[in-house]
């Protein structure tokens, strides 16, 4: 076996069904004067989780968007202050947890997070913000979440096509950890299993989304996708999500959907065992191509030019891409990069001879 290094995060994980019922007392863990984040669609949900805080709670913001913009958390920051908050719980997917990591990023403020999508970012140490059209992360221990509790429940009503394509942006996680440059064996366990459990899952939410015994498999195998996200680095896919979202304004979920049987296509030749592990956890050959027809079979999006992004916008994805690339185990070939991106703008269906060079 060879050598590795294995860091597992700090944080106090509860997962199970109707767990929402433990907010309070966990809350109460980390600050008596809370601040409640959210999403505009989730203000009534955030009214309830008020409820639930009782005293606890001392102030609401719902107005978490995609991609943290630093003016939105600058008005979220006029709140903390005047309320004199002293511990964020946040309610909601990538976009509340995002805003919840940014006023933690300037506060040191601990954090109560309940996932309501399969993002992941909850158990990570990685922020993104975005600033006059670019978007750029860190990692610092400062945003990683004290708490996050999983309530199955609360994902019984997310609409499918969203569980999919939160799904499929979960995968993408563990996807990457399996070639990571700092990948290691406790690690490629979790992402196989993370990765199998949403596979049996996702079709199965996609057809009944009441499923209870379905969206347990979905959101397991989420949970071990984040842990793989927290503790290894990432490569191309990420890469190119960051610049997509970032640069064009495309939605989080869609946009990973999109890129990761591609930027999987395009890796495959290189990393034989994740290829391996990828094989088995769905259940034989055509990778790609499977995971392209989880979002299809859905009828999820499968091209970038569905969320809105200009076909002219191919040759400044591709500039920005290889203006600071990420390590990678396959070399950034720029050629082939643009054929990714015009493909992942068209929705063709990769294979593993799309990007054979």
């Amino acid at each position: 076996m060879d050598s590795f290094v294995y860091e597992g995060l700090p944080a106090r994980v509860i997962f199970g069904h109707g767990t929402l019922d433990r907010v309070a007392d966990e809350a109460a863990r980390l600050g008596q004067r809370v601040l409640v984040v959210s999403t505009p669609e989730q203000t009534g949900a955030a009214g309830d989780l008020a409820r639930r805080l009782g005293g606890l709670h001392a102030a609401t913001f719902s107005g978490a968007t995609m991609h943290t913009p630093i003016e939105v958390t600058d008005r979220a920051m006029t709140v903390v202050t005047d309320a004199r908050i002293d511990a964020i719980v946040a309610l909601g997917g990538g976009s509340t947890i995002g805003l919840s990591k940014a006023i933690a990023l300037r506060t040191d403020l601990p954090q109560l997070v309940i996932p309501t999508t399969y993002a992941g970012s909850e158990m990570t140490r990685i922020i993104g913000q975005t600033e006059n059209g670019l978007k750029t992360t860190q990692v610092t221990p400062r945003v990683l979440p004290e708490t996050v509790i999983y309530d199955v429940d609360l994902t019984l009503t997310l609409p499918p096509l969203m569980s999919v394509t939160s799904g499929l942006n979960a995968m993408a996680h563990a996807v990457e950890a399996l070639y990571a440059t700092n990948r290691n064996p406790i690690i490629d366990m979790m992402a196989e299993t993370g990765i199998a459990s949403l596979y049996r899952g996702l079709p199965v939410v996609a057809r009944e989304p009441g499923n209870p015994e379905a969206r347990a498999n979905a959101l397991y195998g989420a949970w071990l996708c984040a842990i793989c996200l927290g503790a290894t680095s990432v490569a191309l896919h990420h890469k190119l999500c960051h610049v997509l979202g970032g640069s064009f304004n495309l939605p989080h979920a869609e946009t990973h959907a999109i890129v990761l049987p591609h930027a999987l296509a395009y890796n495959a030749p290189m990393v034989r065992d994740a290829v391996a592990a990828i094989k088995r956890a769905l259940g034989g050959d055509g990778i790609a191509g499977k995971l392209f027809d989880v979002a299809r079979d859905a009828g999820a999006p499968t091209a970038l030019r569905d969320l809105g992004m200009p076909e002219d916008g191919i040759d400044r994805a591709v500039e920005i891409t290889l203006a600071n690339p990420y390590a990678n185990p396959r070399p950034i070939d720029p050629v082939l990069i643009r054929r990714l991106i015009a493909n992942a703008w068209a929705g063709v269906r990769p294979d593993h001879s799309t990007y054979a060079g």
